[in-house]
């Protein structure tokens, strides 16, 4: 039977290890976005040169997962001279590894639209910040915000990875409960359902913006 002393007695412990979740997740997830603009802007600046080393920075950070990653850069990094806490490296590694994939929802959602409507906002007499502000910059965040909540989702739920470099985040929590109380039932499943939660959050976040970012784009007929 599923014994609720087991996370009444460790309610505490749970709610700072949430805590401590929600405060990386959010740090990594605003510095991914924020460096997936800068790696978009830089690709697009200095030519091939940019392209090139924009490539492989996509292809590493992608194309290798991000348990090694943090383990690499936790363990691996005083070996080179990187000695920083669990949290630092936690939320640098989740954002690193988070750029790479919002640079490229970020770069396809350019893509999408025509360059023939900046031609057309400048011969309207739009500067080309204005432009970009008014015409190209609403129109990529409409199709850009559900890969981003998708990719955000990802990125909370990869949240949990950071246990294995002793981060007391909420699956630490869950983990030493379960070993303390011999119970695996309760602890893991408090740990199913704030994971469901948060990702519950960010989904109805994501509608929410993604409605504010198309409702002035289309006309209703």
């Amino acid at each position: 039977m599923f014994d609720f002393s087991i996370i009444s007695d460790n309610s505490s412990a749970l709610l700072r290890g949430l805590a401590l979740t929600v405060q990386i997740c959010a740090a990594g997830i605003l510095l991914s976005l924020i460096g997936g603009g800068l790696l978009l802007a830089f690709r697009s600046c200095l030519g091939c040169a940019s392209a090139w080393l924009y490539d492989i920075y996509v292809t590493v950070f992608r194309g290798t997962p991000f348990l090694v990653q943090i383990y690499l850069a936790y363990y691996g990094g005083p070996y080179i001279g990187l000695d920083f806490s669990a949290e630092v490296v936690g939320v640098v590694g989740l954002a690193l590894y988070g750029s790479g994939y919002f640079a490229e929802i970020f770069r396809a959602g350019v893509e999408a639209i025509s360059r023939g409507q900046l031609e057309a906002a400048r011969d309207l007499g739009l500067t080309r910040m204005q432009a970009l502000r008014m015409v190209i910059i609403p129109q990529m965040f409409a199709r850009c915000v559900p890969p981003l909540v998708g990719q955000t989702v990802i990125l909370v739920k990869e949240s949990s990875v950071l246990s294995i470099i002793t981060v007391p985040e909420l699956m630490t929590a869950a983990m030493r409960i379960a070993n303390e109380s011999f119970s695996i039932l309760e602890p893991y499943l408090v740990l199913a359902l704030s994971y469901w939660a948060l990702t519950l959050l960010v989904s109805r976040a994501g509608r929410w913006m993604e409605h504010r970012f198309t409702q002035h784009l289309f006309l209703k007929v």
